[in-house]
């Protein structure tokens, strides 16, 4: 067990943590629709504001004519990139390397904001005045095939005259050993000896697989509205109010050179941006406009304009060598990445080699080499779903050796897994020994080769099989504040209502450890506060549940110190007492020590019957204070080779090979959380990222006309998401070892089930033939040889 540092940590029983069904505090505003997000703020007087969207994959203004949009009635204002404000706008402080200009006149994909930004009464004037402007576009060579523009003849699409960044700040992490070429850089990650790798091994497998890339498509689309006032209360100056940047609002200050102070934002719903926490131009623009016109700006993407990256396409070739036995000795992974446009995140790319999909391997000969290509697909905001921690490169290792050796995936899986204290320890990780039974009793296991199964109804059957490690954000500190007041117990916190329901976590562990109901503890959300119990969805809030249990107990020790004080020093009766005698409290004698907290009482320890609602116990006014974060998880030891927490994920899938549909009959979950802190919230995780999984596999796919560059569908018609009516029920089985490193020995789930090839592996053990995702009938079938 972990989380020995911690008060209460080893806590053996729960009344409040893991109970499933309890509510979110704000989930009747959601439901209702009472909740507002970004794009639902509308004030009096309130200007809106949009950008000039490039029509081209890759583009540049020559000049633009604003005269005849200006004296369009309704405009307001104009601003082109040669606007000082504009300039001025997120420029490099002093000192600091150059970087590219928060808004300019290149574009470098079809619809990306360039050059313009109309502000006028309607949003159908702004339509009209960006028809009106009169541009002069210099069409650039454009690259939307990572594999076209990896060759040398590939027009070259980011010169160093497109950019003002220095070249090691132009994109992706890269290796400084190999230069840049055209439109390719180079990251190279290895560890041991790759060639003695291979000498050693009995078999030589190579494999290719792609990884597709696919949208977030955030549900409400980024936006904010933006204002300027008076607040007498911080002085002189105007202070900044704005919504629609939840949780970034500082950031949003700071842009603006505002304090915290005087940035004020009091909404507290985002939506659902897993792991997408980047700022859009229509977040950060709106106090700038409100500035110049003096009139609150609204300015908010369409839902056709929020098709952004959520993972970019990677094309790898294996190279792996294993013994007879199935023991892997080495693995040369050469990948071809898409870089996509400037800004985008590395992870998904060359931030997967540093925390790559070889973290469990026993195997100490691994070199990953990639290649990052410039391309004008799109942009990757922060993260990727699936990254840093996509390890289906070795589910496939480990699935092609179980195929070409005629063993249970499972075993090759355990052969190859190193024990949990370091990448040479031989022995067992519990945690992922007990989910893997746990896994094959739910999914009634019994593995066939590819292609020997046929169901009932004649369709083929297939399985598959992934385990992954439970990854947390260790690292994220966090800033507690309770307080009791009239005998409520008050958790104050800044928000926001991310879709994690991580404020309700902490709630429940505040009910446990003071022996209150999850009811009884108000959550009061106020944009001053510091408190923000995220940093990664579901393992962020076991680390903030950690640093709030601190709190709570710190509160515990005042609330009985308080109970004996004004148990020796009653108040006086008040004015509204009417003359009824107050009863002596029966813990006059007692010292703190001797008191607990249970059932919504303070209680004498010796004897529980002695007890005293917390409301008439204590009267006063009680702070508690706590700023840390939770003791170092063993995963952040030596970059994820020691081994806690684990999961496994099964899929059974029937192909009919007629049609080359294909439907997954079931989704298994056997997890190790450490503790399951809010069930509710778990599930729910689990069965987001099945949903993500199923679409990234078997329906989403971004289409590209090659030779204008232009993205073909931006809408939820022409690119399939998942719904409810796909994605079959997921199966779980939890359990709780206890050995995580956040409260209770927790550690979450975060994104790590999210996968790519899942289901793909399980249509490969039904046809025996690979169809690269998503999986669509067509290419079942040309895989099959019958399209």
């Amino acid at each position: 067990m972990a989380d020995i540092a911690g008060v209460n940590g080893q806590r053996e029983t729960f009344r409040v943590v893991g109970k499933p069904n309890l509510p979110g505090v704000l989930s009747y505003a959601i439901a209702t629709g009472v909740a507002k997000y970004g794009i639902d703020y509308v004030v009096p007087d309130m200007l809106h504001a949009k950008f000039l969207r490039s029509p081209y994959a890759s583009a540049k203004i020559v000049s633009v004519d604003t005269l005849k949009a200006r004296a369009l009635p309704g405009v307001v204002d104009i601003l082109t990139w040669e606007n000082e404000d504009i300039k001025q706008l997120g420029s490099a402080p002093f000192g600091s390397p150059a970087r590219r200009p928060w808004l300019d006149n290149i574009a470098d994909q079809d619809g990306t904001e360039v050059g313009v930004i109309v502000v006028a009464e309607s949003e159908d004037i702004c339509e009209e005045a960006l028809r009106l402007l009169d541009v002069e576009w210099e069409v650039l060579p454009h690259v939307v095939n990572a594999l076209e523009g990896r060759k040398p003849d590939a027009p070259v699409i980011r010169p160093p005259e497109l950019s003002s960044l220095p070249p090691d700040m132009m994109g992706p992490r890269r290796d400084p050993s190999r230069p840049k070429k055209g439109n390719v850089s180079y990251s190279v990650v290895s560890q041991g000896d790759i060639e003695a790798g291979f000498r050693e091994a009995d078999q030589i497998l190579e494999y290719d697989l792609k990884i597709p890339a696919f949208a977030s498509l955030i549900p409400n689309p980024p936006g904010s509205v933006a204002w300027w006032f008076n607040d007498p209360y911080q002085g002189e100056g105007k202070s900044l109010h704005i919504e629609g940047a939840v949780q970034r609002k500082d950031a949003i200050g700071g842009l603006y050179g505002m304090p915290p102070e005087k940035t004020v934002q009091e909404g507290l719903f985002q939506g659902g941006k897993y792991c997408d926490w980047g700022m859009r131009r229509s977040q950060e623009i709106t106090p700038l406009l409100a500035k110049r016109t003096g009139r609150p700006v609204r300015c908010v993407n369409t839902r056709e304009e929020t098709f952004d990256f959520l993972m970019n396409e990677r094309y790898m070739h294996l190279k792996v060598g294993i013994k007879n036995n199935g023991l892997i000795t080495a693995v040369d992974d050469f990948s071809i990445a898409d870089g996509g446009v400037q800004g985008s995140s590395t992870f998904g790319t060359s931030g997967d080699q540093g925390y790559g999909p070889y973290y469990t391997l026993k195997c100490l000969n691994i070199r990953q080499f990639m290649e990052i290509v410039d391309t004008n697909r799109g942009r990757m905001y922060v993260s990727g779903q699936h990254c840093p921690f996509n390890w289906d490169a070795g589910t496939m290792a480990i699935y092609l050796i179980s195929e070409r050796l005629n063993k249970d995936p499972i075993e090759i899986a355990g052969l190859n897994l190193h024990g949990p204290e370091s990448q040479s320890d031989p022995n067992p990780v519990p945690s992922f020994e007990a989910c893997l039974d746990a896994g094959k009793k739910l999914m009634n296991w019994n593995w066939h080769s590819s292609g020997t199964k046929r169901l009932p109804d004649g369709r083929m059957h297939g399985m598959s099989f992934r385990y992954q490690i439970c990854p947390r954000h260790a690292f994220s500190g966090y800033d507690c504040k309770l307080e009791l007041r009239r005998g409520v117990v008050h958790m104050p916190t800044q928000g926001p209502c991310t879709g994690i329901y991580a404020v309700e976590c902490n709630a429940m562990v505040v009910a446990e450890e003071l022996g209150l109901e999850y009811k009884d503890i108000k959550v009061d959300f106020d944009y001053r506060e510091t408190f923000t119990p995220v940093g990664g969805g579901s393992d962020g809030t076991t680390a903030s549940a950690w640093a709030m249990k601190e709190c709570a107990n710190i509160l515990k020790k005042k609330i009985l110190r308080a109970a004996i004080e004004e148990a020796e020093n009653p108040a006086p009766p008040s004015m509204f007492s009417f003359g009824r005698p107050q009863e002596p409290s029966p813990f006059i004698g007692m010292k703190p020590e001797d008191l607990d907290m249970a059932d919504g009482c303070i209680i004498a320890k010796a004897d529980p019957g002695k007890s005293v609602p917390l409301e008439r116990a204590v009267t006063k006014n009680i702070f508690a204070t706590f700023s840390g974060r939770p003791p170092t998880s063993i995963w952040t030891k030596g970059m994820g080779k020691m081994l806690d927490t684990m999961n496994t994920a099964f899929c059974e899938v029937a192909v009919d090979t007629e049609t080359g549909e294909v439907e997954v009959l079931r989704f298994g979950v056997a997890a190790d959380p450490g503790k399951i802190m809010r069930r509710t919230s778990l599930e729910s995780q689990i069965d987001q990222v099945m949903f993500f999984s199923h679409g990234c596999q078997l329906l989403e796919e971004y289409v590209f006309d090659e030779r204008s560059g232009l993205k073909l569908n931006t809408n939820m018609i022409d690119y399939k998401k998942p719904t409810i009516l796909d994605v079959p029920p997921v199966e779980r089985e939890f359990l709780e070892t206890r050995s995580g490193n956040a409260a209770y020995g927790a550690s979450g789930i975060s994104h790590s089930l999210a996968n790519t090839h899942l289901i793909v592996i399980a249509i490969h053990n039904a046809v025996g033939v690979w169809v690269d995702p998503p999986a669509t009938p067509d290419k079942v079938l040309k895989a099959l040889g019958k399209a």
